[in-house]
């Protein structure tokens, strides 16, 4: 065991170590001496840098590029150090406020690891952690969830937040019923060419799908980005069989396109 404690302490030395680097590599950067594009950052100019990086990760994630991965949670990191640092300067809090404030919230809202509270499954951590976060806010269980999420996505966490209350469907039949329901309504609006009616009930549409998509566990964000990737992947394969028939694509009728359409998607099959 003491083996194993050491062995431990000097990983966690380590990485304090190289942490540290980081922290000063990034005010050496925001200092008189340092670079003129990260002296000018705001936090404001920062912000497309943060979903860029983000996202970047995501995509690492999506094609199980571990060296990727472990490039573009460095580049994540970076942008957590330098929102640190710009808040620092400004005297509001350091990147060790950021450590402790996170280890203390986990620690807090996982009492049944760090303390004596019994839970057993993983939807009951999720009831207890969404209740813990609105005794910490004491306003609405669906604080919380940022409006620059993509919509499938704040739509998916507003609803998992209603669940946790009890204010959630039974069974997915009435989901699918809902969603029935919400094409009628949307039908009927179509038909009155009223755009904002329209538009107003396409919106329950959609809401009514992401909460299908709860409950036949599909992440709506991912399943609408794969069928985006599956049009577009055929769509090239369409532009290149007419490319090597000698055909014009802007040329061709409907009709031609649609017949080799579904022989390319009769070929993924």
């Amino acid at each position: 065991m003491g083996e194993t404690h050491q062995s431990k302490t000097k990983g966690y030395t380590l990485i304090g170590t190289a942490f540290e680097k980081l922290v000063n590599i990034m005010a050496k950067l925001r200092s008189p001496e340092g670079c003129p594009w990260d002296r000018e950052q705001t936090h404001k100019s920062l912000k497309p840098y943060l979903i860029e990086e983000a996202y970047e990760v995501l995509e690492t994630i999506e094609e199980e590029d571990a060296d990727g991965l472990k490039e573009e949670l460095g580049d994540l990191l970076l942008q957590v150090i330098f929102h640190a640092q710009l808040a620092k300067e400004e005297g509001q809090f350091t990147i060790l406020d950021v450590l402790k404030s996170i280890n203390e919230k986990l620690i807090n809202r996982h009492p049944h690891v760090f303390g004596q509270v019994q839970i057993n499954t993983a939807d009951e951590q999720r009831i207890h952690w969404e209740n813990l976060k609105k005794e910490e806010r004491k306003s609405s269980c669906l604080d919380g969830v940022p409006k620059q999420l993509p919509a499938l996505l704040r739509a998916n966490r507003i609803q998992q937040k209603a669940s946790t209350v009890g204010f959630d469907w039974e069974e997915k039949d009435q989901v699918w019923d809902k969603v029935k329901e919400e094409i009628e309504e949307l039908s009927t609006a179509f038909a009155s060419k009223d755009e904002k009616t329209i538009e107003e009930e396409f919106g329950d549409l959609l809401f009514s799908l992401v909460n299908l998509s709860r409950f036949i566990r599909v992440n709506p964000e991912d399943a609408l980005n794969g069928a985006i990737d599956k049009f577009m992947d055929r769509f090239q394969k369409l532009e290149k069989s007419m490319e090597e028939d000698g055909q014009n694509l802007k040329d061709a009728s409907l009709e031609e396109m649609d017949k080799i359409w579904n022989r390319i998607k009769n070929e993924d099959r």
